[in-house]
């Protein structure tokens, strides 16, 4: 199976690196993640937030998509990209990839909750989250993550990415492949032939790895 052609950012970096190796090593599942969460109020988007975005899709994933956080529709659903960035990424999923978004991939943000106006989340808005994103990460265990713009990018890279000059290359986070690439709302906003074949060429190689 092959990519088919579809029709197609703020210094968010924190020290987490080692963090993403020792919080890793007591795996739970992602009830028992979930769960340990609640009704979170260890940073102040708990208190503009409708719902908690906590992820959605296959628990067994071998593919994860890590995006920034939630937007209106999200915070409205309590679940993530529902809203046009989510069509976007479906259509880069189930047209361009040729796998079910459900079945065959997992979805989360690196925070759980909307920041007001939809601003980047802040550096300690992502550290309270991060703790949790690593337990659901250990938990699905995939073969490959690809991170969806700059900010999902340097949380879990640890420092600080220039998306449009690291996109499509690959790095690792706590021994799992991870492929930078843009987020969905970029290719939004910047709809170019030049976008949407970079995102295309990148899928193309999350597949190979997939061996899809």
């Amino acid at each position: 199976m092959g990519y088919s052609e579809i029709p197609c950012e703020t210094d968010l970096s924190i020290d987490i690196g080692q963090a993403s190796t020792n919080k890793m090593a007591n795996n739970k599942s992602l009830t028992a993640v979930q769960k340990e969460l609640g009704d979170c109020t260890r940073c102040k988007l708990s208190s503009t937030r409708k719902k908690i975005v906590f992820g959605s899709g296959n628990p067994n994933a071998d593919l994860v998509f890590v995006g920034e956080g939630p937007g209106a529709d999200e915070d409205e659903q309590g679940l993530p990209f529902v809203g046009r960035a989510g069509k976007k990424l479906t259509e880069i999923i189930e047209k361009g990839m040729g796998l079910s978004r459900e079945q065959d991939t997992y979805i989360c943000n690196i925070v759980k909750c909307r920041p007001p106006g939809n601003r980047d989340p802040e550096p300690e808005e992502i550290e309270a989250c991060n703790p949790f994103l690593v337990q659901q990460l250990k938990a699905i265990k995939p073969k490959v993550i690809v991170a969806l713009g700059k900010p999902a990018s340097s949380t879990l890279l640890g420092r600080n990415v220039p998306i449009t000059k690291e996109r499509g290359t690959w790095h690792e986070y706590a021994g799992i492949k991870l492929m930078l690439t843009f987020h969905p709302s970029y290719l939004i906003r910047f709809y170019t032939l030049e976008n949407r074949r970079a995102v295309h060429e990148d899928m193309k190689k999350v597949l190979k790895e997939l061996k899809r």
